[in-house]
């Protein structure tokens, strides 16, 4: 496949370093030649130096047999135009495109988007990406990194586990047999900063990171399995009121739950904004690390902080402070993913990273067979891959135990009709299933082809 992506910014070369391994011809445009040189040292692309929406650039960068461009500059405008250019001049196939600007994500002017307007295919919203992120945070108030997949059946969860944890120092295959109805699956860990997939036999350390496919109904026990016990969350101290806080704060309004919600904003015409367009939170403006400040939001009875402001560092900060006086869970915004080393000492319970958010979402509609989600995990380590399984693919009709799975991959979830379930070796795979597979960032082009129809099925 060949793809054009506009910007070599940290999305933009999270998306090209995903798509390079995988028999792709990628070439990244960006009119900074600095990030070009970087991208064309590291990766393997083509690198072009000029304005993406510019048609020239676009001709260079080779739009007239391109199969998909994907828009992701700093800039709403130049997205749009690169692909109502790729559209007009070269008939790009399919066009996807980062849009960041409230506006132009407003519902009541959809059919901007329709192909005799603005012919864009995908609008990724990375504000949108994040609050859903944050929500599904505050669904395992415990888990540092969570997502739910078949149709919503299945919630991956990341644990950090500690001294208070009851399945330390236990083969994995014994915590089956523990807990025989218990309808969770480890399919990560990550020890000593590498992350595994793990065998039967391994066991569970504290200070291990690991990755959990759970039962949606079985997340409050799994959690408390593994030594996090979970609470419900009334009360909430949104540290933000930028288009992500209020994104969070307008969910939290629509909750069945009887919630109350507070943000705090440093910049006064960004407050206005999010006291006029939010019903039932209260807006405080003033500086978030200001401890005066969060004394009066009356911090100490929070029930949860979400520091949510552009600045890694303000987050990082007033999340250690909301913790320091207490505050059961903290959930800070990172878009540095070198900063994520300093949650531990912070006690910082939960991270959210943007572009993670968002290069997933863009992965998501550029996979190959019957991809239907892709979760990127930690650093680009890993991805959690939802597809479905067709009649031509290679392993249909097989069992689990003898489809070639490569090392990096384990099966953490499979949907058959209605019924979800944890597999088994002996599970066999048919037409029509659903499977989220667990799989190592190396790994990922192995899996993809097995899920892709044979030249036959056409």
């Amino acid at each position: 496949m060949k793809i054009i992506i506009c910007g070599a910014g940290q999305v933009g070369w999270q998306i090209a370093s995903h798509l390079s391994t995988e028999d792709n011809h990628v070439t990244v445009v960006d009119n900074n030649p600095a990030l070009v040189r970087s991208i064309n040292d590291t990766l393997d692309v083509t690198g072009i130096t000029g304005f993406a929406s510019h048609p020239d650039v676009l001709d260079r960068a080779g739009a007239r047999d391109t199969d998909m461009i994907i828009a992701a500059t700093h800039s709403d405008e130049v997205n749009m135009v690169t692909c109502q250019v790729a559209h007009s001049v070269f008939a790009v196939p399919r066009k996807i495109a980062r849009l960041r600007s409230q506006s132009y994500l407003n519902a009541i002017y959809s059919d901007l988007y329709r192909r005799d307007h603005m012919p864009i295919d995908v609008v990724i919203s990375p504000e949108k990406e994040v609050a859903e992120a944050a929500m599904r945070r505050l669904s395992a108030p415990r888990a540092f990194d969570t997502e739910l997949f078949l149709d919503g059946k299945v919630q991956l969860l990341g644990i950090v586990l500690d001294d208070t944890c009851s399945a330390l120092n236990t083969p994995l295959r014994q915590l089956s047999e523990l807990f025989s109805t218990l309808r969770a699956i480890v399919v990560g860990v990550r020890r000593e900063g590498r992350l595994f997939i793990p065998e039967p036999e391994d066991q569970l350390y504290a200070g291990d990171d690991i990755y959990v496919f759970s039962d949606a109904e079985d997340v409050r026990r799994t959690m408390e399995i593994f030594g996090k016990s979970q609470q419900r969350s009334e009360r909430f101290i949104i540290i933000g009121g930028g288009n992500v806080g209020r994104a969070i704060a307008s969910r939290l309004e629509a909750d069945d739950r009887r919630i109350r919600a507070k943000i705090i904003e440093k910049n006064r015409e960004c407050a206005e904004e999010a006291a006029d367009s939010l019903e039932r939170t209260i807006v405080l403006h003033g500086d978030g690390l200001d401890m005066t400040l969060l004394e009066e939001a009356n911090i100490e009875r929070a029930d949860a902080v979400l520091a949510v402001t552009d600045d890694d560092k303000t987050n990082l900060l007033s999340s250690a402070r909301a913790k320091a006086v207490g505050v059961p869970l903290v959930v800070s915004l990172v878009n540095d993913p070198t900063l994520v080393s300093l949650l531990q000492p912070l006690k910082i319970d939960a991270y959210i990273n943007p572009r993670a958010t968002t290069v997933s979402s863009i992965l998501r509609h550029i996979r190959h067979g019957r991809i239907r989600a892709v979760y990127s995990v930690g650093d680009a380590e890993a991805e959690v891959i939802e597809a479905q399984v067709l009649n031509s693919s290679p392993i249909a009709g097989k069992e689990i135990r003898n489809v070639e799975w490569p090392a990096g991959a384990i099966v953490g979830s499979i949907q058959k009709g209605k019924d979800t379930f944890s597999p088994t070796g002996s599970t066999r795979v048919e037409e029509g299933d659903l499977l989220a597979v667990f799989v190592l960032a190396a790994d990922v082009p192995q899996v993809e082809k097995l899920f892709q129809v044979s030249i036959d099925f056409f």
